[in-house]
């Protein structure tokens, strides 16, 4: 029972988790959806543009767009945070004289991002029958206007649910930005929670930044099952009556 008792009070201490519940709202709350936010605004951006050059005729530009996604889908995202957090830092407060390292968190979990959404666009881009686009070709249409106003749109239309898996893994990911040492107001839930937990000692404060994560992600998991199951199934419509059926029924009759 004791130790149950010392459970309780190390992960569930009630006033711990009333007690960061202020900042976790106001300061860790919406820093933690500018991240996401901001990051997965511009690797989605950036992730187009990947996929556009994997697919290229241009074999440069299908190798770079390759290089680009090797190295930042190979390379854990801690390090890559860390690299660039810590190596840009000094770089940026000499050209702007800023000493937050927010903005290097968002750059880096877009590099971050940007590579796995150019993946997705492309594999989803080349999924699209070959047939579309021979025959907006075969309408007039330039390979460009083709891909733009035919192929595109329904690659992306097809890969949408891991669009927002990719999203809700920056959600994720943004608590990583922790190690680039965030001034107080700039705090992400996780850094919240921690130098709470740190401060009495208990690890109740982590737990509450943890349900915050939750109420985040699980909404957005739920939306990607909805979206699956609409474009395997599509929308539901309802049975149409057969107006001949009457008719062709009461000749027989008759």
């Amino acid at each position: 029972m004791d130790a149950l008792e010392q459970l309780g009070k190390t992960f569930f201490d009630w006033q711990a988790m009333v007690a960061v519940l202020p900042d976790l709202l106001t300061v860790g709350l919406p820093n933690t959806i500018m991240l996401a936010l901001a990051s997965g605004i511009i690797g989605t951006v950036v992730g187009m543009i990947l996929a556009i050059m994997g697919i290229s005729r241009n074999r440069a530009l299908r190798w770079t767009a390759r290089t680009y996604t090797d190295i930042f889908r190979g390379l854990p995202a801690v390090v890559i945070i860390l690299l660039i957090g810590l190596g840009l830092g000094p770089v940026l407060r000499e050209l702007t004289g800023s000493t937050s390292p927010y903005p290097l968190g968002i750059l880096a979990l877009s590099l971050i991002a940007s590579a796995y959404i150019g993946e997705i666009f492309r594999s989803g881009i080349q999924s699209v029958e070959k047939g579309q686009l021979e025959a907006s070709r075969a309408l007039g249409f330039s390979y460009s206007s083709s891909m733009q106003l035919v192929v595109i749109p329904q690659g992306v239309r097809r890969v949408l649910p891991a669009l927002v898996n990719q999203f809700i893994s920056l959600v994720k990911e943004s608590s990583l930005v922790y190690f680039i040492g965030l001034i107080a107001s700039e705090r992400e839930l996780f850094r919240v929670g921690n130098d709470a937990a740190s401060n009495t000692g208990n690890l109740s404060p982590l737990i509450a930044a943890g349900v915050f994560y939750l109420c985040l992600t699980i909404p957005l998991t739920h939306l990607v099952n909805f979206i699956d199951t609409r474009l395997r199934v599509g929308a539901r419509q309802k049975p149409e009556p057969d107006n001949l059926a009457a008719p062709v029924g009461q000749g027989a009759r008759t």
